[in-house]
């Protein structure tokens, strides 16, 4: 650990780099817009709330680890509390200037702070380093898997510079020694409520909660975009409403229906129940793509591609201009470079019905395992990892 007057430490390849890609997975697939501009955040209550509480489980051990190694180090007395957990990226022209994680009257409770990183300074983002105002080491340029840990007072005062291009992912943890902040008991009382089994299609929270705006200029409809809509986009697919007819819906209720992909003039018949729906099995087809590709399909389980007629291709391009009016604000805001225009294009319309039984198998796989562990859960009061029979 770092000198006593500013107590901190770094460890490097904390996380694996199989556990750094899937919570990039479920960050890309579930992420609102965040606390600060040009910030986005996934936290484990918004994942409950829009009915994906199976992807909690992936956090699960890593929040235990971190909870174990900030008590080791700091050499805390008495048991600690996670006070939270998120996932939040940092996207071109988001910075935060010189703090300590306590430094508001409602944040008083924290004592110890962890962040994450889940991609790699220089590589996957420019700028967005972290500095410390004293002691040793005064910058952290990270790489996956490295975790920085330190004090969330005046101690360590420090800032973040701005990013300059790509997208900063992080894990996030703020413990605290008050256990009427501890975030498992907040969240126990929300996962009580699940009981359902087999396979959870996600559920989209209001429209407002993915509209990004510049400078958080939400007065300004035309000048942003979904959140959604652009994670889809910056893969290659673009949306198509199976409520377009109905002329007296409004167009933010139609990405809450079902809806079909299409891409470069053809639609997938296969149908999603809503917008993240689409999302989330998307992102886990990028996640999984290598894989997935070297697998065995029968060509009788590949949905069909068909062309698009006029009227759906005008249903694409007004939702389009409702929810993505301006597609440089996207790839300005999330960075592009010629990987990703090489992996947007290797993404294929024919290949995401042969990836839906794999979400399907992934989802079921954590809901298991989720309704397994709650009894332990409640019982305790924690959320921790529960070895099966």
């Amino acid at each position: 650990m770092s000198e006593i007057e500013h107590p901190r430490l770094i460890l490097h390849n904390f996380l694996s780099p199989a556990e750094c890609k899937e919570l990039e997975f479920i960050h890309k697939s579930c992420s609102t817009i965040g606390y600060r501009p040009n910030v986005f955040s996934t936290t484990l209550s918004h994942l409950i709330a829009t009915n994906s509480p199976h992807l909690i489980i992936p956090f699960v051990s890593i929040r235990e680890r971190l909870k174990e190694k900030i008590e080791e180090t700091f050499g805390c007395e008495f048991e600690l509390f996670i006070e939270f957990t998120g996932l939040i990226s940092w996207c071109k022209g988001a910075s935060i200037g010189w703090h300590s994680d306590d430094n508001r009257s409602y944040l008083k409770q924290r004592d110890f702070a962890a962040v994450c990183y889940l991609n790699s300074y220089g590589k996957d983002f420019k700028g967005g380093l972290f500095r410390f105002q004293s002691g040793e080491p005064a910058t952290v340029a990270p790489s996956a898997g490295d975790v920085i840990m330190y004090t969330a007072d005046d101690q360590n005062i420090h800032s973040v510079d701005e990013v300059t291009d790509g997208e900063r992912l992080t894990l996030a943890l703020w413990f605290s020694r008050d256990s009427s902040h501890d975030e498992d008991a907040k969240l126990l009382s929300r996962l009580s409520q699940c009981t359902s089994h087999g396979v959870c299609l996600p559920l989209p929270a209001s429209t407002s909660m993915y509209w990004f705006c510049p400078h958080h200029d939400a007065s300004n409809q035309n000048i942003g975009f979904d959140i959604c809509v652009a994670r889809l986009h910056l893969l290659g697919f673009d949306v198509h409403s199976l409520q377009g007819e109905d002329h007296s819906m409004d167009a933010s209720e139609q990405l809450m229906g079902p809806l079909q992909l299409a891409k470069g003039g053809e639609l997938l018949t296969q149908k999603f129940a809503n917008i993240l729906h689409a999302r989330q099995v998307v992102q886990f087809y990028h996640w999984k793509a290598s894989e997935l590709k070297t697998s065995n399909v029968e060509n009788d389980t590949l949905e069909e591609v068909k062309a698009m007629s006029h009227s759906q291709l005008e249903n694409i391009y007004t939702l389009k201009s409702v929810f993505l009016p301006d597609e440089n604000l996207v790839t300005t805001i999330f960075g592009y470079s010629c990987s990703d225009e090489d992996r947007k294009d290797s993404l294929d319309l024919t290949d995401i019905s042969p990836v839906i039984p794999s979400w399907e198998e992934y989802t079921s796989k954590l809901l298991k395992e989720l309704l397994s562990s709650l009894p332990q859960w409640k019982t305790y009061q924690t959320i921790h990892k529960v070895e099966s029979d």
